[in-house]
């Protein structure tokens, strides 16, 4: 079983920033890949962000330049640092973990960009 707490999401306004956290209630390394999606009101839940076991990232096109996913070992936290927010990345913003062949997702976190 795989526990996800997401935390920093809140109100900002464009062009500022966010970094969300991830807490994971295991090793981060055990995960074949973590990462961030996030769901905007009447829509599908789309990928933000992932990282593999590995290193590898991968990234929304529209959010390329502007995010940031990294890892705290230490603490075997995931980290989105958020740019240049817009407010069409409004959304709640949701941990998942790929481990053993299962998806885990966190609770979510509200992110608003207001214009």
């Amino acid at each position: 079983q795989v526990q996800l707490a997401e935390s920093g999401g809140g109100l900002v306004q464009a062009g500022g920033s966010l970094r969300l956290s991830c807490a994971a209630s295991r090793s981060i390394f055990s995960f074949n890949v973590i990462g961030w999606y996030r769901q905007a009101p009447g829509k599908q839940r789309e990928s933000v962000a992932t990282i593999s076991s590995g290193g590898g990232t991968v990234y929304a096109d529209s959010v390329k330049g502007r995010f940031t996913i990294s890892r705290d070992n230490a603490r075997n936290t995931v980290l989105l640092q958020m740019n240049s927010l817009k407010p069409e990345d409004t959304g709640v913003y949701y941990c998942n973990a790929h481990f053993l062949r299962a998806d885990y997702w966190g609770q979510g976190t509200q992110v608003t960009v207001s214009s």
